[in-house]
């Protein structure tokens, strides 16, 4: 379709004509930026540079400052502004640390509103809490125990707060150097099951346009996603989509009031009265989607609507597909999917009548033990239509933090050491002309599988940057359990989290709690990759530094060289510009990393669209198709399937307690009003959820959602969820369960409502 963006002003597409939606379920952009203000208030300078001149720790949609590389324009969101804090707030008193009996109520937000963490702690099994200890004692002591422990039960894992290429990288490496494939990333826990599908599908693990190729698609489909809660600046690309004739549809359980219209404060038509983004909706069960989309591609294929063309041309393996979605019936895809033939239909024609559409999903699509076939059925359908490599077409897993895209490219995971780089011999030979040393040539534990050793007694050592597993993993008392087992942890972090405080059950055992450095405070700058495969270069900010904080790259590879000092050399950096290098010469796709060194300098690794005139990163050229299979669904009578959603929140991080998108608290357990009827439910009302695994206590809240479907905020909701039940081929953690609601005596859900509001 050609981009012909309408001028001016349109009041069809207002969401309000109240000025700044005044008395509206929405954020209030404004005075949160006021609120931000006043909390950085004694380094406004300092946080003044970070946001002009710092690559956005936010989202992974990516800037050079307040600039993108899609519209023109200021591009600021409140997630980044959120973590500004984090940024400009001064050290912690390590003194409080020194008893711990203190802090047993406190959680991770309190932790964080403390401050950073000052300098280097050692809590030993038995003490009341940590005592400082230098930077040498520190390193030295996790170098000994490492040396001590075989390879086998050492493990390393890195979340996607902040970080940037070359700390994946180093630590990659330094894992390697120590001889262990157990390391893993944060990435594990949401697109794990985009990558595999897509490499195994079209050769690459990554989105496969450009964000600009959402301004003038036919269609824009979002699935499982709530954009405006996570990647709040992708609304604006939204209302410019639809200011070129872009239709927007949602496939969800539940029809998220963000997507449905939102004030997006950087335009100033939306920020007075809104923008409707949502053009059609199709609501499906939790878990519906490969259902959902396997009954769209038959309809497709029963009326011979598919590009045949294009499948014969540039694809493989449709044949085993049309079989496997022709054999299905209606009954049990509508089952399946919870919603019925006529609405997959419908959704198809839609679909086929567009010459050009993208696909975003995120983790409504992927946290589930069959994640890998929902995305499969996403990646299946764009597929028999054609729709991958062309402007304005292709797939768009869409990344929730700026550090994720990079990790497993970098080689932060245990079955690859880099991208194009598997786990396996030909590649380890490889890396030894290049490092110098051969890494272990069998594939390490992922993440769920590192605690479920860990549970088991089969580790030793762990190395955690970053993250907090009580609050980002099912069943939060299993993972205790499991952090309690392992005798060694070396925490290295900006700031203080609840799992650090978790002791040690081992007599000998210990806690070391390292302070890192952000990467405004890194000198010679980090990279990041965005979502649409931008490698960004984020340079060093002038400010306030905490003293002995080190940058994030620099820890890992000091203990490493101090395990094994007669190899060290192997393994050292001089500076952020020796690991981008490093980066180029081992990793093809990033040569380009190394020539970035000032603000603004990028480049799009892939060009800006991948697979292009149908010609694939897999061995014959030919994308591949497999088969989307359907989870069992059926449900006991009276259960739920029971969802987490998110609300005032950044990944795990808690900013409040209402979300002012959908005017609830974390308590609320969303359900339909058929439902909360059936039930003699009111809102407000107290209720249990139960699951086999555990339960929890909430309020209702009567929201448009499917019937039979609840959610509730995570990571609250964990505790229904069973841990060590993962996605078969990816490993991603379900975070999904069946449970039963149970009423609880009220004195009224309207003076419940009426409390509360």
């Amino acid at each position: 379709m050609e981009q012909k963006r309408k001028k001016g002003w349109d009041s069809t597409s207002w969401a309000s004509l109240t000025p700044f939606g005044m008395g509206e379920t929405k954020p209030h952009h404004f005075k949160e930026m006021i609120r931000v203000a006043w909390e950085n208030r004694d380094q406004l300078g300092y946080a003044w540079r970070i946001l002009n001149q710092g690559c956005c720790d936010g989202c992974a949609l990516g800037t050079t400052g307040m600039k993108d590389w899609t519209l023109p324009g200021t591009h600021l969101c409140m997630v980044r502004l959120n973590l500004l804090r984090m940024n400009t707030m001064p050290a912690l008193d390590g003194e409080m640390l020194t008893d711990l009996n203190q802090l047993k109520e406190l959680n991770s937000r309190d932790m964080r509103e403390w401050g950073r963490l000052p300098y280097p702690m050692l809590r030993r099994k038995g003490d009341a809490g940590f005592h400082r200890i230098s930077w040498d004692k520190a390193l030295n002591l996790a170098a000994d125990q490492i040396r001590k422990t075989i390879p086998e039960r050492l493990a390393f894992y890195l979340t996607s707060r902040g970080i940037g290429n070359e700390v994946y990288f180093a630590a990659n490496k330094a894992a390697r150097f120590l001889g262990t494939n157990h390391i893993d990333n944060a990435a594990r826990i949401c697109h794990a099951p985009s990558t595999v599908a897509l490499t195994r599908s079209t050769g690459v693990g990554a989105t496969t346009l450009s964000y600009t190729d959402w301004i003038g698609t036919d269609l824009l489909i979002l699935v499982g996603s709530n954009l405006a809660n996570n990647q709040p600046v992708a609304t604006k690309y939204i209302y410019h989509a639809k200011k070129a004739g872009t239709k927007v549809v949602v496939v969800n359980p539940y029809e998220e009031e963000g997507l449905k219209r939102y004030w997006v404060p950087s335009v100033t038509e939306s920020a007075l009265f809104g923008t409707k983004l949502t053009d059609d909706f199709y609501s499906v069960s939790i878990g519906g989607d490969a259902a959902f989309f396997n009954g769209v591609l038959k309809h497709l294929i029963e009326t011979k609507r598919v590009d045949r063309p294009f499948i014969d041309g540039h694809t493989r393996n449709f044949d085993e597909v049309e079989r496997h979605v022709t054999h299905l019936s209606w009954e049990e895809l509508e089952r399946s999917a919870g919603t019925t033939r006529k609405e997959m239909i419908r959704f198809a024609n839609q679909y086929a009548d567009a010459d050009t559409s993208i696909t975003v999903w995120s983790m409504g699509v992927t946290q589930h033990s069959h994640g890998t076939d929902n995305v499969q059925s996403l990646v299946n359908l764009a597929l028999a239509m054609g729709r991958i490599g062309r402007p304005h077409t292709g797939l768009n897993p869409i990344r929730g933090h700026s550090g994720v895209q990079g990790g497993a490219e970098m080689g932060a995971v245990p079955n690859a050491y880099g991208m194009g780089l598997p786990v396996e011999s030909e590649s380890a030979d490889h890396l030894k002309q290049l490092w110098g040393f051969t890494p272990p040539t069998q594939p390490g534990l992922k993440a769920g599988a590192m605690i479920q050793a860990a549970y088991e007694g089969n580790l030793d050592t762990m190395m955690v940057i970053g993250g907090n597993f009580l609050e980002t993993l099912p069943d939060p008392l299993i993972v205790r359990e499991a952090l309690a087992r392992i005798p060694h942890r070396i925490h290295q972090d900006i700031v203080l989290s609840p799992q650090m405080l978790v002791e040690p059950e081992a007599e000998d055992g210990w806690v070391l709690i390292l302070p890192a450095a952000t990467r405004y405070e890194t000198p010679g700058g980090i990279t990041e990759t965005s979502t649409e495969r931008r490698v960004i270069f984020s340079p060093e900010i002038p400010g306030p530094r905490i003293e002995e904080a080190r940058p994030e790259w620099w820890i890992p590879v000091e203990i490493a060289k101090r395990v094994y000092p007669e190899r060290a050399s192997l393994i050292h950096y001089e500076d952020p510009a020796a690991i981008r290098a490093d980066i180029a010469r081992t990793i093809p796709a990033y040569d380009g990393i190394q020539h970035l060194k000032k603000q603004g300098d990028q480049f799009q690794w892939g060009g800006v669209r991948l697979c292009e005139d149908g010609n694939f990163a897999t061995d014959d050229g030919r994308a591949r198709f497999y088969r989307a299979s359907l989870p069992h669904t059926d449900i006991p009578e009276g259960m739920f399937r029971v969802g987490t959603r998110r609300g005032k929140q950044f990944n795990s991080m808690l900013w409040g307690e209402h979300d002012p998108l959908t005017d609830s608290v974390r308590e609320d357990v969303f359900i339909s009003p058929a439902d909360a009827d059936s039930l003699r439910l009111a809102d407000g009302d107290p209720v249990l959820l139960r699951s086999s695994f555990g339960e929890m206590k909430g309020r209702i809240k009567r929201v448009p959602i499917q019937p039979r479907n609840l959610q509730v905020h995570w990571p609250e909701g964990n505790a229904l969820i069973p841990f060590g039940r993962f996605d078969r081929l990816s490993g991603e953690p379900d975070y999904h369960t069946i449970a039963e609601l149970i009423p609880l005596k009220a004195s009224s859900g309207m003076e419940a409502a009426a409390g509360r509001a």
